[in-house]
Formats: structure tokens, sequence, C-alpha cells
């Protein structure tokens, strides 16, 4: 069936005052096997067993909607519902390019203090004048991978053709003495694998579902310390829910908690998958100390911060704003 991108938002009956009956449409560009995937279905499992008359169609792998053209049709309502990495809407709004930033989460738990911190209230604020509200918080985190000695600290990228995940990462490693080659995450395998690159910055999810660990030889996984954290929330289009019933509301905000919770545990989970997976494929394991981190913080405090507070209004509080979560 084909369906119209200008469509309604969702299908609401509105009865007596009182929305009934609705239907929710939620697009991503993920697999079925995805976390994100995971946590969309389980807000749509139990708003449906809620049984407040509310139901959520999820349209994966971009059936719906491309990646990076999502966040407008949301902000438009002719979309309900996406999970995306929020920097992908960086063009619209300058501020979210905060959410894909080297030195600004150290670990998952930091993370999530970070989604409940005022930093996040002034993105949420942003947010809503596009009218657009967050359901279930979460970032994924990465981290590097090479043919050309292991990668902790800066001066390991000196020299290196690397591939990095984002504008601001380049950055930051261009200021390092890096070679920065830009392309899809697609095409990461077959470049190390003719040499046109000699090492990655990418998600611990992209590092085995490219399978990776079969073309390098040194891997730096997230661990107590990692650099590279994107966030990639579940979005909603805010009128939409505020026409919703207030016990269809409360069905979705009970959902986007326990989901939630599910997405740190997940999060952590995987990247101890991606280092098992590259630790029995032989490969050699390198862990990031926090003397490491804070050297590449270093770093982006003369490349990649200086880049967003001139590109960005009110660029340096809302980065102040996000370094001050401990």
């Amino acid at each position: 069936m084909k369906i119209s991108r200008y469509a309604a938002a969702a299908a609401i009956t509105v009865m007596a005052g009182t929305v009934s009956a609705a239907e929710l449409r939620l697009s991503h560009q993920w697999s079925e096997g995805d976390v994100r995937h995971q946590v969309a279905q389980m807000v749509a499992e139990d708003v449906a067993a809620a049984g407040v008359d509310l139901s959520i169609q999820i349209f994966p792998n971009q059936t719906l909607f491309k990646a990076r053209e999502q966040y407008t049709p949301l902000s438009r309502g002719q979309l309900d519902m996406t999970v995306l990495p929020l920097s992908y809407a960086g063009g619209q709004q300058p501020a979210y390019n905060l959410t894909l930033m080297p030195g600004l989460v150290k670990n998952h738990d930091h993370g999530d203090r970070l989604s409940h911190s005022p930093f996040m209230a002034e993105i949420e604020n942003i947010m809503a004048g596009d009218d657009v509200m967050v359901l279930v918080h979460g970032y994924l985190a990465g981290g590097f991978g090479s043919n050309k000695g292991c990668i902790t600290k800066p001066e390991d990228v000196a020299g290196v053709s690397i591939r990095a995940a984002g504008k601001a990462f380049e950055e930051m490693l261009a200021a390092s003495g890096a070679s920065i080659s830009s392309m899809a995450s697609s095409e990461i395998y077959p470049a190390l694998q003719s040499g046109v690159l000699d090492a990655t910055n990418t998600s611990s999810e992209s590092f085995v579902s490219f399978r990776l660990y079969e073309q390098l030889d040194c891997y730096t996984p997230a661990g107590d310390y990692a650099l590279w954290f994107m966030y990639q929330p579940l979005i909603m289009n805010k009128t939409t829910f505020d026409g919703l019933s207030a016990d269809q509301q409360t069905a979705l905000r009970t959902a986007g908690e326990k989901a939630q919770a599910f997405y740190l545990e997940q999060a952590k989970l995987g990247d101890a998958v991606a280092a098992k997976a590259f630790s029995d494929a032989g490969v050699e394991l390198a862990e990031m100390t926090e003397a490491d981190f804070n050297a590449w913080r270093d770093i982006a405090a003369t490349s990649s911060y200086p880049s967003f507070v001139a590109e960005t209004p009110d660029g340096q509080k809302l980065l102040d704003m996000a370094l001050s979560v401990d």
C-alpha cells in the first residue's frame, strides 16, 4: 500500500471532545534487529497492552521516510514518532550538533545524567519550538579501530587516514594531525580493505554490523571512558501528543520510561558485545583512560568547540551547560 508523504499525522476520531481510537505512525531507518527498533517496539507493545485505544504502527528500514528526512515531517505533523540521531537535524537547529560532540559524554551513566540535566531541558525547549517532544532519551557509544597502531590518545592519529562520524569529530581529529576521509558507514569496510582508510571512528553497533573486525588490527571499545557518544532519542510530534486523551498520554509516558531503562541497559550491552566480537576475531583491544579522554577534550576545546560556538546562537551557553554535568 502506498502511503502519501503528506498523509495526516494520525487517524484520530473525536467524539464529544474526547480522543479515541488513535493510530500513530513511527518511522525509523533501522532494521528489526537493531536496539533502536526494539525500543520503538517496546513502546508500541506496552501502549497496546494498556488498553487505551491507542496503537503505534512502526515503519522500519526507511520505508516511510529516508534516514535524514524524518525530523522535518515530524515537526510538521506529517509523521507522529521517530527514533533518530538528533544531530541529523543539526542543519535546522545548530544546537543539536552538541548531541554528537567529542568529550561531552564520558560513559553511559554520564550520558544518562546529561539526559536529565538542565542542558537537555534547553535542548527540549528548542525541540518544543519545532513542535517536537522526547519520549525516550538514549545515547549510543562508539570507539576507534585502526590498522596503524591502537588509538587511545590524540597523538595516535597523527598521519593516519581516518573516517570520523560527524563534523565535530573530523575537526578534532584533523587538529590532532589525522587525514580525514568522509564516507558513509557502509563504505568503511571496502575502504579499509583497499587501504584508502587506516582507521575509523564509529558506533559500537556499526563496528559489529559491518564486520569491521575482519579488517582491523586494533579496536578501542567504549568502556569506562569513550569519546564517541551520539544522542538518539525516540521523539514525537507534540501537537499529536497533546491531542490524545489523558489515559493515552499516560500510557505513552509510562511505556517511554520503561523503554528508556531498557535502552540504557542495551547500550551498555552493545559495547560489551562489540568488544567480545573483536576479541574473538583475534583483534587487539586498547582501553581509553581518563587521561586519554581529557587529552582529547583539550583538543576539542581548540577545534570543535569554537566552531560550534561560532555557528550556534547561545552556543557558548549551551556548551558550558553540557560541560558542567559531572
